[in-house]
């Protein structure tokens, strides 16, 4: 069951990916507009999935992980319309750009509700897996989705452009609907009191603000490598997001689990320092293979931050609230790429794109010091013992 919950992970992500390598090219050349605009076009889904992260947490908890991925896949159809909704816009680049924004929104809402849900669903079944290779392994499929959507989604732009992938975003979250419905839910709805909010914001805040800085290297990569690329003339610019997701899928894959054996807040110290020296690479590259190694290097230290400090959610919050607080911990890396985008896009146009990457990698060295104050034993959770691996809550 975990393997068709991975599909249909894939699949929402797969719509996402789709655009990741074209539309810092639409909104530049198409469209007639400047880095801060590609940056808030990058950053809009994560601002709507801060949004909404804590409420698909609580639909999850409370209606279960099927039903939430179900809503999140009629959610990314929708953001599909919008895209061919702004193709057919009158009065030029702004009103176009307002649209495919909110279709992008959407699709930073359907986010939410399917890895939420997936993550939920996924947990159901932690009484044969352990809490960080479900993260991971639900993790890998949205890479895999980037893997495959970024040459995807450059050559329906070359043949059919922004159109062609507009209607594949209506279209794939459609199909996967078809599948899903029949199935039975792997996990029972919570009937459990939920916990109080301030029990779970315990739990959340440190392993969540470690996730925020971490993240921002991410989102300078998802954002401005298309530009940085187009400012060297390195063509073709989708094999940085193939690198990008294929590091990533080869990280969760084979080190998926080290979080559940040597403890969360460990590994992803170390990880947010690969991550930080494959910035550093692509600040400094002279040429399009130093580049993708840096690409690749980040790729491979930011795969595990997620799954080591989502562990570190999981064993200190109520098991009753499980969706919740993987739904908050999540809207932490939301507000990081959210706010982080427009803000590195203004800093480009001062700086210059490559400064973006040495910022970047800057503020990874932050996340890793959070890593290293979760590693302390005052800060395991009481049920843990100060052991470092993750104990595991009850399915519910």
């Amino acid at each position: 069951m975990l393997l068709a919950i991975m599909g249909f992970v894939f699949v929402a992500y797969l719509v996402i990916g789709l655009a990741l390598p074209v539309l810092p090219l639409y909104v530049r050349n198409d469209l007639g507009l400047g880095p801060f605009m590609v940056g808030l076009v990058a950053g809009s889904p994560f601002v709507a999935a801060l949004l909404t992260r804590v409420p698909a947490g609580r639909y999850a908890d409370r209606r279960g992980g099927k039903q939430s991925v179900i809503v999140g896949l009629l959610i990314a159809g929708a953001g599909g319309v919008l895209y061919l909704v702004s193709l057919r816009v009158a009065g030029g680049s702004n009103g176009a750009v307002a649209i495919l924004m909110a279709g992008r929104a959407l699709l930073g809402a359907a986010d939410s509700f399917v890895i939420t849900g997936a993550l939920s669903w996924g947990l159901g079944l932690i009484g044969t897996l352990p809490t960080g290779k479900v993260v991971a392994w639900i993790g890998t499929a949205i890479y895999a989705a980037f893997a495959v959507g970024a040459p995807a989604g450059t050559a329906l732009y070359t043949a059919g452009g922004f159109t062609a992938i507009s209607v594949a975003t209506v279209l794939i979250p459609l199909g996967a609907l078809a599948i899903i419905v029949p199935l039975r839910s792997a996990s029972a709805k919570n009937e459990q009191q939920p916990a109080a909010m301030g029990s779970v914001a315990r739990a959340v805040w440190m392993p969540g603000l470690g996730l925020a800085l971490g993240g921002v290297g991410f989102g300078a990569i998802t954002a401005f490598i298309v530009l940085l690329f187009a400012e060297h003339q390195w063509a073709p610019a989708w094999p940085a997001f193939t690198a990008l997701s294929v590091a990533f899928v080869v990280g969760r894959l084979f080190f998926g689990t080290l979080a559940d054996r040597l403890g969360g807040a460990r590994v992803a110290f170390v990880c947010v320092l690969i991550e930080a020296v494959g910035l550093v690479l692509i600040w400094l590259a002279p040429s399009m293979a130093v580049a993708l190694a840096g690409v690749t290097l980040s790729g491979f230290g930011y795969s595990l931050i997620y799954p080591s400090l989502g562990v570190e959610v999981i064993r200190r919050a109520p098991a009753q609230s499980r969706g919740l607080a993987m739904g908050a911990y999540t809207a932490f890396l939301d507000l990081s790429l959210g706010i982080s985008s427009p803000l590195l896009g203004l800093l480009a146009n001062g700086g210059g794109i490559a400064s973006l990457f040495l910022v970047s990698a800057l503020v990874a060295l932050c996340a890793a010091a959070v890593s290293l104050g979760l590693a302390r034993p005052s800060n395991a959770h009481p049920q843990a013992g100060g052991h470092a691996r993750a104990s595991r809550p009850t399915s519910g």
